[in-house]
């Protein structure tokens, strides 16, 4: 199936393969270092509430494209492109005057202003304008848009597809090495995408590239609390840790409960916070090439698993709820939260965690997209 070249409209494609802090966290001047203590020191029981009402919450819910794996369903190709200087092709409905350059001012009209014909760089309009102007070419060329993902693009020709996953201006026309820090490997009999690049980048960063390892990314025999009475530490390195870690969840699954857990008290982290997220690092240290694996050779069929930990926190009483979705073996979606009410039983606790994880299901569109594909 050939498609018309973009450069006929006046898009310009190009290939791109994708687009320090000093401070060491051992040198926080408000917390002393036990980097070489053979284990986290977390404080027991439970979570906690107070000021970290608003990150109890956090909706740590990662969505994997579906592209991937339908590319290995169905051994499809797949390349990106990137759209040169993509803003200034969408047009502006509005009537948007702006100043002459300076230096470039007309010496005859030197009070005059400019009329903003197409969108600039900076301007609200120019993100929504460039997703118009494409989606448009791509609709007048025989493809329509996802019910419910607007950035994807289908287009059947008899037994032909041809999907295109669009973000701002980099295009996944459906051989694709990295897109938006994933690194990703094509091979005959699956596809893997990882961070590698992005741990050894994390760990260096941090300090973390000659510490001793960790087998797990938490410690589950002491769980964190507020802990009012610990040390304070440096709030900036620890939120700019939890961030790192956070992006990171994209590919690694398994880190997502610990960061969850570190994340609820960045508004006022306190020693055995950091150790917590220290321990973090040092399990990517022992585990940095993990990833995610699609094979081929695999049925098409969805399938969820979802679980409530009832009543896990002491103070409240709420329970913890995590949930995973897959196209059979092909992990497409997880999340993990703290539900937003006390249930009275572990059946409620249970209905709650089956309604959140269905309602990711409908967020990931798996259901539309599969039979969209013609799958069963």
């Amino acid at each position: 199936m050939v498609m018309q070249s973009s450069q006929d409209n006046g898009f310009q494609p190009s290939s791109d393969d994708g687009k320090k802090v000093d401070e060491d966290p051992r040198q926080e001047s408000k917390c002393k270092d036990q980097e070489k203590e053979d284990n986290v020191n977390n404080t027991n029981n439970d979570e906690d509430d107070g000021v970290e009402d608003d990150m109890n919450n956090l909706d740590t819910a990662i969505q994997a494209s579906l592209t991937p794996t339908t590319r290995i369903h169905k051994d499809h190709p797949l390349d990106q492109m990137d759209v040169n200087s993509a803003f200034l092709y969408g047009k502006i409905e509005e009537e948007v005057y702006v100043c002459q350059p300076p230096g470039f001012e007309d010496p005859d009209f030197p009070d005059k202003v400019y009329k903003v014909k197409k969108a600039l760089y900076r301007f609200h309009q120019a993100p929504r304008a460039w997703y118009e102007t494409l989606s448009t070419y791509l609709l007048d060329n025989g493809f329509h848009r996802g019910k419910i993902d607007k950035s994807l693009f289908i287009r059947k020709h008899k037994d032909d597809i041809l999907l295109v996953q669009v973000y701002v201006d980099d295009i996944i026309f459906g051989e694709l090495t990295f897109f938006l820090g994933l690194q990703v490997k094509q091979k005959q009999n699956g596809i893997f995408i990882s961070q590698d690049k992005y741990v050894a980048e994390i760990l260096k960063k941090y300090g973390f590239s000659e510490v001793k390892n960790e087998s797990t990314p938490m410690e589950t025999q002491k769980p964190l609390i507020k802990d009012k009475d610990g040390e304070e530490v440096y709030v900036h390195m620890y939120r700019l840790m939890i961030g790192s870690l956070m992006y990171l969840t994209s590919s690694r699954h398994a880190i997502m409960f610990a960061v969850y857990a570190c994340a609820r008290y960045q508004v006022n982290p306190k020693v055995s916070h950091l150790h917590a997220v220290k321990r973090i690092f040092r399990y990517l240290k022992s585990q940095p090439k993990f990833g995610l694996w699609y094979p081929k050779d695999s049925p098409f069929d969805l399938v969820a698993y979802t679980d409530s930990d009832y009543a896990r926190a002491n103070l409240n009483k709420k329970s913890i709820i995590g949930g995973c979705q897959f196209l059979k073996s092909r992990l497409i979606s997880w999340h993990c939260k703290k539900q937003t009410l006390v249930a009275n039983s572990t059946t409620k606790a249970e209905y709650v965690a089956a309604s959140s994880c269905y309602g990711q299901l409908k967020v990931t569109a798996a259901g539309h997209n599969l039979q969209l594909l013609g799958s069963t």
